[in-house]
């Protein structure tokens, strides 16, 4: 017997109707099943599981600046390691590779410390840093040169 276009749609339309969940008392019963058949071995061999298989998909979050997913497999030209497809890669000088391997980028204030930091370990003074010339007892004006 065919059915009608009407009956077809209603019938599509019952299908389609969410799911009622489980109430509180249920989900317990059902957790309590779980957990129970997973004790005693599941009365099954293990089973190799279906993510062992294939990478897990990967979550959407935000990559680190300058970074983007391999589009290909490749080579990190600094540690001569692999990446696949998929990974997180970064430039690195002008080829891409590894974020870890990418050298870190230091920023203005890191750099002027690092410059002055070599300044003064060099022995190098600054004008406001001169030795003083003061003398234990005197006072600064008797140890000075007359002008």
């Amino acid at each position: 017997m065919g059915q009608t276009p009407a009956q077809k749609a209603a019938k599509a339309a019952r299908g389609q109707q969410p799911k009622k969940r489980p109430g509180k008392a249920q989900r317990e019963a059902i957790k309590r099943a779980q957990a129970a058949k997973k004790k005693a071995g599941g009365g099954k061999p293990a089973a190799k599981k279906p993510a062992a298989e294939k990478p897990a998909a990967k979550k959407a979050v935000p990559l680190p600046r300058g970074s983007v997913r391999a589009a290909y497999p490749g080579t990190c030209p600094a540690c001569f390691k692999d990446y696949v497809k998929g990974e997180v890669i970064t430039k690195v000088t002008d080829r891409w590779g590894h974020s870890a391997c990418a050298p870190r980028q230091m920023s203005a204030a890191e750099r002027e410390f690092t410059r002055n930091k070599a300044r003064i370990e060099s022995g190098e003074t600054f004008r406001g840093q001169k030795p003083s010339d003061w003398r234990r007892g005197a006072s600064p004006s008797s140890t000075r040169p007359a002008r």
